[in-house]
């Protein structure tokens, strides 16, 4: 789990803004469309990243179709002390306005 998160996170260009998505999933669940309002990101950039989160196993979802709720997996609740460290060294990209994609 821990080369997904990096990989996820450091090593890819959406790393910024999945990382605001776990961030946000670490306080409540949420759906799309409220993820897009409180992160300010368009509603589909939020599902692309979603469904990569998804493909990786690093979110799980209950529900379905548009309220579909997702929450952190178990793993990455596990390891979210070394995705804490991992968003440190992508935080910075945010600060200065990169992450809108």
């Amino acid at each position: 789990m821990r080369r997904v998160i990096w990989w996820l996170i450091v090593g890819t260009k959406g790393g910024v803004n999945r990382a605001r998505i776990l961030r946000a999933l670490k306080e409540r669940p949420y759906n799309a469309n409220q993820l897009s309002e409180v992160l300010e990101l368009d509603y589909k950039t939020v599902r692309h990243h979603l469904k990569v989160l998804l493909e990786n196993k690093v979110i799980t979802e209950a529900g379905g179709g548009y309220g579909t709720a997702y929450f952190l997996s178990e793993g990455m609740e596990s390891e979210y002390e070394v995705f804490k460290e991992y968003l440190d060294k992508v935080w910075d990209k945010f600060k200065s306005g990169e992450a809108k994609e």
